[in-house]
């Protein structure tokens, strides 16, 4: 198993959808007592009916908007708005803050976000010193990827962000093994540790998160004897994703169900389309139903060539929130999707905004068989969804781009 973290990696998929569709509705019915949020969002739900995926599909999706709006109204009696399952004490050790500003309660146990498992993938092993500089201050970053390196057994140099001189020659004097952190301050450290002619030979590997990880800066960080691996985390939900040694996508981690979904809907997209990432979790702590993260990626087909056999996603691939202006109006994903569902002879679409600020123009790009009478239906459609006049353009199935945009936003801010 050292190539492995636990043997639930290596289950039949057919096992571990039975038990996610097992655990599901326990998990529901937990969030519908134990969280006010979700007893008002669950309302006259039968939970214990809800144990496939097409039946989770039909809850709402709570996403990060909806849960700010919720802790703004209730400030003042419950800083969570309703959505955190224990109080204060001895069961809630951290209280941490997002921009938002977003609170976020840490629940007691090992591993909380379980991120042990990203760092096993990256090669990360007992007794070894991981340098950490995600940040320890306000936002849980330092302290999700802390507490995995505790529940495999590392020891932790707290670096946190900024200083950069006092964090290289802490490298310099303890030799860890591995980094955890941004990729571009990992960057930023070796080349100056390059640049004062040190050399940093105990550093062989590195799971990053936070931002953009690209080939070019993959490759850069391995020419210097340096292996990068990514992670995708929130601190919602923790672990959602990590990369393997394959670096053939990132393979999902065993606590959360995850579904791609068109942006703006709750309505799952088929695999292989990008849409948002929608995640319930199975903490008992923060039980999070149908989560809208508002990140964009995509379902990969097949299994890690690791042995892994968790469903994989592409990665990070940008925002869901398409929301935009026009002529002064906001104009939402949701409200183009809503316009399709009316039109079953039409497939996807997306809405162009071009022109210039105050002279603008809308497009819908509609895949489907060009018809004269239905671009008139439409277009009436999208004016009493949205109170704006647009043009239908017919494109054919499959002709637009698979990149999860619903609202393409192509004005010239010059």
């Amino acid at each position: 198993m050292s190539d492995h973290y636990d043997a639930l990696e290596l289950r039949a998929p057919a096992d571990r959808e039975a038990a996610l569709m097992a655990a599901l509705p326990r998990q529901l019915r937990h969030a519908q007592s134990a969280a006010p949020a979700f007893a008002e969002i669950l309302a006259g739900i039968d939970c214990g009916t809800v144990a496939t995926r097409d039946a989770l599909s039909k809850l709402p999706v709570t996403r990060k908007t909806d849960l700010l709006e919720r802790q703004k109204r209730l400030r003042a009696s419950d800083p969570f708005g309703g959505f955190s399952a224990i109080g204060r004490g001895s069961a809630m050790p951290r209280i941490y803050a997002s921009p938002g500003t977003i609170y976020e309660p840490e629940g007691a146990g090992r591993d909380y976000w379980r991120t042990a498992r990203a760092l096993h993938a990256a090669g990360f092993r007992a007794g070894e010193l991981v340098h950490n500089s995600f940040s320890y201050h306000l936002t849980p970053a330092g302290t999700i990827l802390e507490s995995g390196a505790h529940a495999l057994g590392c020891t932790v140099f707290p670096g946190g962000t900024g200083q950069t001189e006092q964090q290289l020659e802490a490298m310099l004097e303890l030799r860890p093994n591995g980094y955890v952190g941004t990729p571009s301050f990992l960057r930023i450290l070796m080349e100056k540790a390059a640049a004062a002619n040190l050399a940093l030979p105990s550093l062989t590997k590195a799971l990053l998160s936070g931002e953009a990880f690209p080939p070019s800066l993959r490759d850069w960080l391995a020419e210097r004897g340096v292996q990068g691996m990514q992670c995708y985390a929130t601190a919602d939900v923790g672990l959602i994703a990590y990369e393997t040694q394959a670096r053939e996508g990132l393979v999902l981690d065993e606590g959360v169900l995850l579904e791609i979904v068109r942006p703006g809907t709750g309505d799952p997209v088929p695999e292989g389309e990008v849409g948002e990432v929608v995640v319930t979790t199975f903490n008992r702590d923060y039980p999070l139903v149908r989560f809208g993260t508002g990140d964009l990626s995509a379902i990969l087909p097949g299994a890690c060539p690791t042995g892994r056999t968790n469903t994989r996603i592409r990665g990070w691939l940008g925002r869901a929130d398409q929301t935009t202006k026009v002529r002064g109006m906001f104009v939402h994903p949701g409200q183009i999707a809503s316009v399709l569902k009316r039109f079953p002879e039409a497939a996807r679409a997306r809405l162009v905004v071009e022109g210039e600020m105050a002279d603008d123009r809308m497009t819908l790009h509609v895949e489907a068989v060009a018809d004269e009478a239905l671009a008139t239906r439409i277009a009436d459609a999208v004016r009493e969804a949205t109170k704006l006049r647009c043009a239908i353009v017919f494109v054919p199935p499959g002709g637009l781009p698979n990149d999860g945009k619903v609202i393409e936003d192509a004005r010239s801010y010059k």
